[in-house]
């Protein structure tokens, strides 16, 4: 099983990317969450990877953080999701983000993520209630003051129109230990209007 991969960003889409390790170039597909947070190509990184078997191909899968993968390895055992979906998920939602959605049975938030329909938000509420606890550390029906604050946040500029993965972007590099709800809006609002 490959955990991890360090090298050279070779090439980067915002869906996937190329990492040269040692003259290797390893292709995975990532989330727009990840993607915010690769350096420029040329530059080091390290990803930590999925490597999904199947019968036509060997995938591999990349996260930026632990969270992202063990919601990823979660949403691929909900009937119904596949990889592609829970690649649209983590690109449209943080994975605090979610587990929020899910603990409080948030279905219109879920509905919100791009090809994410009814049924399937239904389902991943019913399917993922259980796995939520294991995401959130020591405070499974909360969540620590950062990650409220960042949830907050996350949940106003939705409510203001932004795009999912729009909101992921703009939250990404903030400081979201150090920053109440009210400043990370105010900062994520100068980054849309300045770029």
């Amino acid at each position: 099983m490959i955990s991890f991969l360090q090298g050279k960003l070779s090439e980067a889409l915002p869906t996937q990317v190329v990492i040269d390790v040692n003259g290797v170039g390893y292709e995975m597909f990532i989330p727009l969450s990840s993607f915010d947070k690769l350096p420029q190509p040329g530059g080091q990184v390290k990803l930590l990877t999925h490597l999904a078997v199947r019968d036509d191909a060997h995938v591999l899968y990349g996260f930026s953080t632990e969270a992202e993968r063990a919601l990823f390895r979660k949403l691929l055992k909900v009937s119904g999701v596949g990889a592609r979906i829970a690649l649209g998920i983590l690109s449209g939602i943080s994975a605090e983000g979610f587990r929020r959605c899910v603990l409080e049975r948030d279905l219109i938030t879920l509905t919100r993520i791009p090809g994410i329909g009814r049924k399937t938000a239904e389902r991943l509420l019913v399917e993922m209630a259980d796995s939520m606890e294991e995401l959130g550390g020591d405070d499974p029906g909360g969540a620590t003051a950062a990650n409220g604050a960042e949830g907050e946040a996350h949940g106003a500029l939705l409510a203001l129109g932004y795009k999912p993965a729009e909101v992921t972007r703009l939250l990404a590099k903030l400081d979201t230990a150090q920053l109440g709800a009210e400043e990370l809006i105010r900062e994520a609002l100068k980054r849309a209007h300045t770029g």
